[in-house]
């Protein structure tokens, strides 16, 4: 698992998505490197989401460009998603790995081995024979995570990826996030928890109405934050 420094940097210029009459994204501009963590934070409906969706190609910008490694027209065939509500398949939580790898073109022969090595990469060892959907809210997480790697990804997207879960099942996801970030694979992900901002991110991204209000490293965006709108989300005002 290691970016291939030809896709990075992830670029969005003057990003755009319109639905009727609604602008979700509103011309944002953005460079999203290689190295630790970016994590997207703002309210409810300030596009990070569509933002993800867009950068890996799953809704198409009403306006403006994505590159990849100042390449327009090759998007990289090594990225994938988590989504904040993943769907099991009906059957055990190593037959969806294996579904994973086999939709990722992973030649059947190393299907199981590969499979086993995810299980344990999100430590669910010991647990591969059990039904998906019978799993801890927790499990199912990291089974959906386990689901992503299987795409080998350079850049992986995360969509609120502890939403709703446990503190220690909501540890147990941001072990495996810092894992896998230490093994190359670029992350991209929302939260609405500053407090796993500050844990996970090399650089943040606050959004607001579609438009990206402030961005720029860690601990300057908590410390020394440029814009009005960044200090009153930072103190838990409300951005309206």
């Amino acid at each position: 698992m290691r970016a291939p420094l030809s896709d990075l940097p992830l670029m969005l210029v003057d990003a755009r998505i319109v639905a009727g009459a609604t602008t979700i994204l509103d011309d944002v501009t953005l460079t999203i490197a290689d190295g630790s963590p970016t994590v997207l934070i703002g309210p409810n409906g300030s596009g990070k989401t569509t933002l993800l969706r867009a950068a890996m190609g799953l809704i198409p910008l009403t306006h403006g460009r994505i590159t990849w490694g100042g390449r327009e027209a090759a998007a990289p065939a090594r990225r994938a998603i988590m989504f904040q509500r993943s769907t099991m398949l009906r059957r055990s939580a190593a037959g969806n790995i294996r579904y994973a790898l086999a939709a990722a073109d992973v030649p059947r022969g190393q299907r199981q081995h590969r499979a086993a090595e995810l299980l344990t990469l999100v430590g669910l060892d010991g647990l591969g024979h059990r039904p998906a959907r019978r799993l801890s809210g927790g499990e199912q997480q990291r089974l959906a995570l386990a689901r992503a790697l299987a795409r080998d990804p350079a850049v992986l997207f995360l969509d609120e990826p502890t939403a709703s879960l446990d503190p220690y099942a909501t540890k147990a996801i941001e072990d495996i996030i810092r894992t896998v970030s230490a093994r190359g694979v670029k992350i991209v992900m929302s939260t609405h928890d500053l407090g796993q901002a500050k844990r996970l991110a090399g650089d943040i991204v606050l959004l607001h109405r579609g438009r990206l209000i402030e961005s720029g490293p860690v601990d300057e965006f908590f410390a020394r934050p440029r814009t009005q709108e960044a200090r009153k989300f930072i103190a838990g005002e409300l951005l309206v």
